[in-house]
């Protein structure tokens, strides 16, 4: 059961922890947003295909933003806690600070349960969901995607629709241009005209009514000597033509990618890995996911040592340091899954010594700021530096401020 004192720290915790997860996931899907777009505009119900293919996306987005915004919550949770001299006020009623991590460390265990789930089973799902329907949407003819007024490019052809019935695929005024490279073009205009599937072909027939057609049979130059195209021009009542094909091939199979495969599947295939991974990769993928989980359960062993500190000493340098350590882990544990990937490394030495590394000096600090009265090291180590930067400050500040008199 939890304490009031448990809700307490919860509360102070959750609000930047909160804060920190909805803006990361929001900046981290802000770039990938702008990209979908730019793929599905232009196609029938362009805004549902993009945000379907970011819903697929929040999973894997979620494995970068729910560790950063656990640690920061802790730090600013925790550093609110003694900066406001609360901590104080439960360290002298007898509560010391493991009790006070008691809460948080069981919130690091189930953020590390659902990362269990998010790495081993939700991604893999979800990021073979998003080619499967990235693929749907760059291989289908675009005409079937096609929006009023707006230009669309199916092979070779070009074409704007006025008036669409999507149900009958029926349209109204219709330019369709056809890029043909050294043979020429064709242009039509048209007044009305439909799509009509055939029974057992992938390649549907436009029928166009009313037109014009403009042929060029080449390209004219700028020679001299050249003969001029003579461009031909005609009428007719009724044409029909091939517009492009729907792609018969479906998607491959999951699980051609590491990535894809559930961390169950990944261990069962290290010794007989499918056509598109390697041994290397599996074991890469297989290791670099458990350490992920791992690390979850040393945050708040980390976090809390830089979050707290002496009512005079300074903070701001605490926090920047913490955020400094576990981006460099990531980018070291990212480059040894790599190593093990593409060289061949032990995963033992190329991931789990770091996070070894990382677990006992987490726990050391930890185990010193709740047992040991002395002071912190880093105080002693940043205070001199902050005071000969302090007093630089002041001599700039004498001197700019004596030119602004002089000028």
């Amino acid at each position: 059961m939890l304490t009031i004192l448990d809700r307490y720290v919860l509360r102070q915790v959750s609000v930047p922890l909160a804060a920190g997860l909805i803006i990361g996931l929001l900046l981290l899907l802000a770039d990938r947003m702008v990209r979908l777009l730019d793929t599905t505009l232009g196609k029938k119900s362009s805004f549902l295909s993009a945000f379907e293919l970011m819903a697929y996306l929040v999973p894997h987005y979620l494995g970068t933003a729910v560790p950063g915004a656990l640690f920061l919550g802790l730090l600013l949770g925790f550093n609110k806690l003694s900066k406001n001299n609360e901590l104080d006020a439960m360290l002298a009623s007898g509560v010391g600070l493991h009790r006070l991590a008691r809460p948080v460390v069981m919130l690091a265990v189930l953020f590390s349960l659902f990362s269990l789930a998010m790495f081993g089973w939700l991604q893999p799902y979800t990021r073979y969901a998003y080619r499967s329907v990235l693929y749907d949407i760059v291989s289908i003819d675009a005409f079937f995607l096609a929006e009023e007024g707006v230009f669309m490019q199916a092979g070779s052809r070009t074409f704007i629709l006025d008036k669409l019935d999507r149900d009958t695929n029926k349209f109204e005024r219709i330019f369709l241009f056809d890029y043909k490279g050294p043979s020429g073009s064709e242009t039509m205009t048209a007044e009305r005209g439909e799509l009509i599937p055939v029974p057992g072909q992938t390649r549907p027939v436009l029928r166009l009514e009313n037109g014009t057609q403009l042929t060029l049979d080449r390209w004219p130059t700028l020679a001299p000597a050249a003969t001029p195209v003579m461009p031909q021009v005609g009428t007719f009542e009724s044409s029909e033509t091939p517009l492009g094909k729907v792609s018969k091939d479906l998607f491959r199979p999951r699980g051609n990618d590491e990535r894809e495969m559930t961390i169950v599947e990944i261990y069962q295939q290290m010794d007989t890995p499918p056509s598109g991974a390697t041994t290397n990769s599996l074991r890469s993928e297989f290791h670099r996911r458990l350490v992920n989980i791992v690390a979850m359960l040393l945050l708040p062993f980390l976090a809390l040592p830089f979050a707290v500190g002496r009512a005079r000493s300074p903070r701001a340098y605490r926090i920047v340091i913490a955020v400094v350590l576990i981006v460099a882990f990531n980018e070291i544990i990212g480059q040894g899954a790599l190593l093990t990937k593409r060289g061949g490394f032990s995963p033992y030495l190329s991931m789990w010594l770091p996070t070894f590394l990382l677990a006992t000096f987490s726990f050391w600090r930890f185990y010193k700021t709740c047992f040991s009265i002395e002071s912190d090291g880093m105080d002693r180590v940043i205070a001199p530096v902050q005071e000969l930067l302090g007093s630089w400050w002041k001599r700039l500040s004498r001197l700019w401020q004596k030119q602004e008199a002089a000028s």
